[in-house]
């Protein structure tokens, strides 16, 4: 297949559409080229929605969206709380605010934000989730942390997923911030984490 064949760029620029199911919830999704694991859901986030408990009336927020398979989950497991997803990628949000639409979902947006840069800073979440990128970096980790820490709201739960290995850094970073740290689950790749105010 040639590269510069015009079909074969045309295809590439169509959206990819799938459906999947995370917590009993089934979506259809659409997404594209340059956003994470455009084809399937992956296996961090898999395990990480296994192990999240969401209450029905919890606002919450997904911290890194992509195109949303965290937030909208969340959106339908709470069905009469606000979830609101941010990510700092404009295709993203893009693409978030799509499968909200694709999906039928009134209680969801997704907006434009590095972290909680671009947040309404009077919202407070009883649940915050992120599927954090292994190459974050220390400084923005140190920013994530503490201002998840100030964002949620009394008996409010941050659920992390990383790759194995960064567990250790979580468990000494979360219990610095938030005074607390348990492991929910230590997959072969990701392990899940949570600490809570």
């Amino acid at each position: 297949m040639s590269y510069n064949n015009k079909n074969y760029l045309n295809k590439l620029r169509r959206d990819i559409t799938f459906t999947e199911q995370l917590s009993g919830q089934s979506l259809n999704y659409h997404t594209t080229w340059g956003l994470f694991s455009p084809r399937e859901i992956d296996e961090g986030t898999r395990l990480f929605m296994k192990h999240i408990k969401v209450n029905p009336d919890d606002d919450c927020f997904d911290l890194g969206c992509g195109y949303g398979p965290i937030g909208l989950t969340l959106a339908k497991l709470a069905p009469q709380g606000q979830t609101l997803m941010v990510d700092k990628d404009f295709m993203a949000v893009e693409y978030s605010n799509k499968n909200v639409k694709i999906n039928q979902i009134k209680n969801a947006s997704a907006i434009l934000s590095n972290g909680f840069q671009h947040v309404d800073p009077a919202l407070r979440f009883d649940l915050i989730a992120s599927n954090i990128p292994a190459k974050v970096g220390k400084e923005m980790m140190s920013l994530i942390l503490h201002d998840a820490r100030d964002r949620l709201k009394p008996e409010g739960r941050l659920y992390l997923v990383t790759i194995n290995g960064l567990r250790q850094y979580m468990k000494h970073n979360l219990k610095e911030v938030f005074g607390n740290y348990k492991k929910l689950k230590q997959g072969a790749r990701y392990t899940v984490h949570l600490a809570v105010i």
